[in-house]
């Protein structure tokens, strides 16, 4: 289907072709979420929370179903190993599976507690090029669609640092409403997180030890449609992806929204992926659509 694109900044032009067409790759899922892109394998790994399954996509083979049950898996990445790292909803942990020729191999808990109390649902998740983890963890997946409704036990909804050898937690960030997406910038020397029930990103600086200081409001997503801020990427150029009302919204490296790339469904995050890291692999509600962009993304560490 050709795409549909609100320009807010004729510089979105540089980054987004609009006659470029929006291809819908796969369908027939509850609740898309947590695309990573394989380099090597040349596959996609994403979530379906509500479904409790996690599947691979490739162009060669379609979707296969990768884990299932997932435990309502949500975000993913690959780490420095090229291991798969995973949330969890319904565990409230962090995973870490070694892929063997593109299969769940050997799954290994990285975290699933803080202070003595249980994590509350760990949503999105990076890693910086050190090798530390990053990951949000809201209260999502003790509700009664996207989880396992459950109590709370922490007090607060954190943004957490993980040593994937040690596996000692650090708490970074216990003000968010509810923190979502996250994603470094180039060099690595600040941190973007979202706020979905707020409606904006925040900026951190990365100090050299990996915690983290400032927090300013970086950016809101504003906009009509259905969406909130949640999965975020970041391209070679510095531009921020964030969907968001609409669809995915587009910022330039000094916070100025460019456009929307609006959506048909609700979409809930993204990646880039391909050989020339030039596709979008969008992850929205039901089902998985690629886009063909100008500009490659930030390679995973």
């Amino acid at each position: 289907m050709p795409i549909s694109v609100e320009v807010r900044d004729p510089r979105l032009h540089e980054i987004i072709d609009i006659h470029a067409e929006l291809e819908k790759i796969a369908t027939g899922f509850e609740f898309t979420e947590g695309p990573v892109w394989h380099p090597d394998g040349k596959f996609l790994i994403f979530s379906d929370i509500v479904g409790n399954t996690m599947y691979r996509w490739s162009e060669a083979k379609g979707v296969i179903v990768f884990r299932r049950p997932s435990h309502m898996a949500n975000g993913n990445t690959l780490d420095k190993g090229g291991r798969l790292l995973t949330c969890e909803h319904a565990t409230s942990r962090v995973t870490r599976t070694i892929l063997e020729n593109g299969k769940a191999g050997k799954v290994e808990v990285l975290a699933s507690h803080y202070a003595g109390k249980e994590l509350n649902s760990p949503n999105d998740i990076v890693v910086r090029s050190d090798g530390s983890i990053y990951f949000t963890d809201p209260t999502s997946g003790r509700s009664k669609y996207y989880g396992v409704p459950r109590e709370q036990e922490l007090p607060f909804q954190g943004v957490y640092r993980l040593n994937p050898d040690t596996k000692s937690l650090t708490l970074l960030v216990d003000d968010f409403s509810k923190p979502n997406g996250l994603c470094f910038s180039l060099d690595e020397s600040r941190l973007f997180i979202n706020d979905t029930n707020r409606f904006h990103i925040r900026v951190f600086n990365v100090r050299p030890d990996g915690t983290l200081s400032g927090g300013q409001v970086w950016a809101e997503t504003v906009g009509e449609g259905a969406g909130v801020p949640d999965g975020m990427k970041i391209d070679q150029q510095g531009n921020l992806y964030c969907c968001g009302p609409g669809g995915i919204h587009v910022f330039d490296a000094a916070a100025n929204c460019l456009g929307v790339i609006l959506m048909p469904e609700h979409t809930a995050n993204l990646c880039f992926g391909d050989s020339d890291l030039r596709s979008l692999y969008i992850c929205a509600t039901t089902s998985i659509y690629r886009l063909r962009v100008r500009l490659p993304g930030r390679p995973l560490n």
